[in-house]
């Protein structure tokens, strides 16, 4: 008999972690809203099955957990019920021997009192007291509320100009987002639990380039005047959608092109200039005036109230963060704000032969690297101070940079800019890192016991953020908290009658699809405040629901440029779906729309 065997994969566990492999997908995929309380319960109850016994406080203490939670939803429980949960959930999480426990304990303890109004619902009248989306959860997970649904079985019927209308019935940049969205709707696709979830950014790209043009429907005119001030996807937007209300829009941009942060902070590479300025021409045809190099102070904001029945402040976050390093104020120290603000308006800097060092580790970082990379750069480093992992941009971001040769440093941390006797930058010094715990939500790094790096290079390039320019509106007597503008509910200011704000200088830098919805609020609520009930209205037909979803098909996704080709030019990286690419992704939907999810069944949100 063979003293040692080699451990081969039986059958059993693969067929278990083919099971896991299906959890994860349907975690990843779950609704933005289930019950708190039923949602709890079986997570516990999960974690009491991978017990391994050992001790009694995840040994016993999950089981009794677990039957405490039954009581709750089998509406056998009592408000003293919830205190011995707290108490139980919060002896496993301090007593437990291994994550097993302890975890379950942590999630326990964090439901009973974030979601205490849920449970004392359950114990007085023994339902769910929360707030269920009725929204399938494609259409909750977009911030802008569009019908995916609709507008993807309308691309896989051929109706692409009627997918545009749809899609405008929310969102009116859809090329835009067809190309630079975030997607996070895709993060929610039920799709992802069959095989993968859906390229949803990828149908709508394809739609908005296989559309014919066509006139929205615009309300008589009302004879208000608004005052729009900011051209960035949030002021676009809400000028659209009062045009289409029927109200005179005039947008007022202090720099010479729309856009906003679609111009000046998103490279031609991923959102060609040439697309971005047929979207917003296409928009500004519904009737929109616009004056170009023309800023707003604060005193001049007073006298729009005088002019305008209403004004909507959206300037958006164009200001740039500074790191606090000794040398940051040196020739050669840029602020990526600054270079895509020069980009934007076709004012490119000279890198050729220069190494470049970019600090940050988000979507800009990565686009200011890739920029230098086209501008001639010899050598271009990302320095970040946590893991490659923990970055904020997106994975696909990464990826293409490193491809076209951008080298990422992470876990070392910006110490000082090094400059020459004549104070030219000559190198960015950095103290090497080790992750360490939680800080926030997310893993905090501190000094590693190795000494300073110097990394030479020509330019340095700040790229950690960006801050908003209220201090002009503060002045004037806008409320302001950590430099955003503050609002009501409905996007008004405080103590400034007709007055609304949005955007990334009321909510901080968000996503493009978050400042579009910030615009569409605004819309509606100061339609109101203008004494209308105007309606955004679903006016095209939407084709029958046909189950299809059961046969297995993984998704297509979109392809690149080469690296090798791409690095020489600012032309578009990203190719878009083909004609049987987007129609067989398309047929992948599962229509929830349809098929048993809440209020859709038998209607959808056909106006706001």
């Amino acid at each position: 008999m063979a003293r040692l065997s080699v451990m081969e994969r039986s059958e059993s566990q693969a067929i278990m972690s083919s099971m896991h492999e299906m959890l994860e997908k349907r975690l990843a995929v779950s609704s933005l809203a289930p019950c708190p309380v039923e949602f709890t319960a079986s997570y516990v109850a999960m974690c009491a099955t991978q017990s391994c016994g050992k001790c009694t406080p995840c040994r016993v203490g999950l089981r009794m957990l677990h039957h405490l939670f039954d009581d709750v939803l089998e509406n056998r429980a009592t408000m003293e019920t919830l205190d011995l949960i707290e108490s139980t959930a919060r002896t496993i999480y301090l007593s437990s021997d291994c994550a097993i426990g302890y975890e379950a304990g942590e999630v326990a303890l964090m439901a009973v009192r974030g979601f205490r109004d849920d449970f004392e619902h359950h114990v007085k009248n023994h339902a769910c007291g929360f707030a269920q989306s009725q929204l399938v959860p494609c259409v909750s997970g977009c911030p802008a509320g569009v019908d995916i649904p609709g507008y993807v079985a309308l691309v896989e019927a051929g109706r692409y100009t009627e997918a545009v209308r749809l899609i405008r019935k929310d969102n009116p940049l859809p090329l835009v987002c067809g190309l630079v969205c975030e997607h996070p709707c895709e993060m929610h696709c039920r799709r992802g639990m069959v095989d993968d979830p859906m390229n949803i950014r990828g149908i709508k790209r394809y739609a908005v380039e296989h559309a014919d043009d066509y006139a929205p429907r615009i309300q008589p005119a009302t004879g208000r005047r608004v005052a729009v001030v900011g051209g960035g996807p949030a002021g676009v937007s809400c000028a659209y959608y009062l045009t289409l209300m029927g109200h005179e829009v005039t947008i007022l941009e202090q720099r010479a092109h729309l856009g906003g942060m679609l111009r000046y902070g998103i490279p031609s590479y991923r959102l060609p200039r040439e697309d971005l300025d047929r979207e917003i021409r296409w928009i500004l045809d519904r009737g929109i005036s616009v004056e170009l190099n023309h800023p707003v102070s604060g005193d001049e904001l007073a006298r729009l109230r005088a002019d305008y029945d209403a004004a909507y402040l959206a300037i958006g976050a164009h200001a740039d963060k500074k790191l606090g390093l000794p040398g940051e104020d040196a020739p050669g120290v840029l602020s990526a704000v600054a270079l895509l603000r020069d980009m934007g308006d076709d004012n490119p800097p000279d890198f050729d032969g220069l190494i470049v060092a970019v600090i940050g580790g988000g979507n800009v970082a990565m686009d200011v690297a890739r920029t230098s990379v086209r501008l001639g750069a010899k050598r271009v480093v990302i320095v970040y101070r946590r893991r490659v992992g923990d970055m904020t941009a997106q994975a696909e971001e990464v990826a293409g940079a490193q491809a076209e040769g951008c080298e990422v440093l992470d876990l070392h941390a910006p110490q000082e800019v090094v400059t020459d006797a004549r104070g030219r930058v000559v190198g960015l010094r950095v103290a090497p890192q080790i992750i360490g715990g939680l800080r926030r939500g997310r893993p905090a790094p501190r000094p590693a016991e190795r000494p300073d790096e110097v990394i030479a290079c020509d330019r340095v390039i700040v790229a950690i953020g960006q801050d908003i320019a209220s201090a002009p509106f503060e002045e004037l007597g806008v409320r302001c908290e950590r430099g955003r503008i503050t609002t009501n509910p409905d996007g008004s200011v405080p103590g400034k009658e007709g007055l609304f704000s949005g955007g990334d200088c009321q909510s901080g830098p968000a996503t493009v699809i978050r400042a579009i919805n910030a615009g569409k609020v605004a819309a509606g609520n100061i339609d109101n405040y203008l004494g209308f009930d105007h309606r955004i209205e679903l006016d095209v037909d939407l084709p029958p629901a046909r189950f299809t979803g059961k046969v297995s098909c993984a998704r297509c996704e979109m392809r690149e440029r080469e690296a090798s080709e791409r690095v020489g030019d600012f032309a578009l990286v990203e190719r878009g779906l083909t004609d049987e690419e987007a129609h067989q992704e398309a047929s992948r939907c599962l229509r929830c729309d349809h098929f048993g999810m809440g209020a859709f069944r038998g209607g959808r949100v056909e106006q706001w």
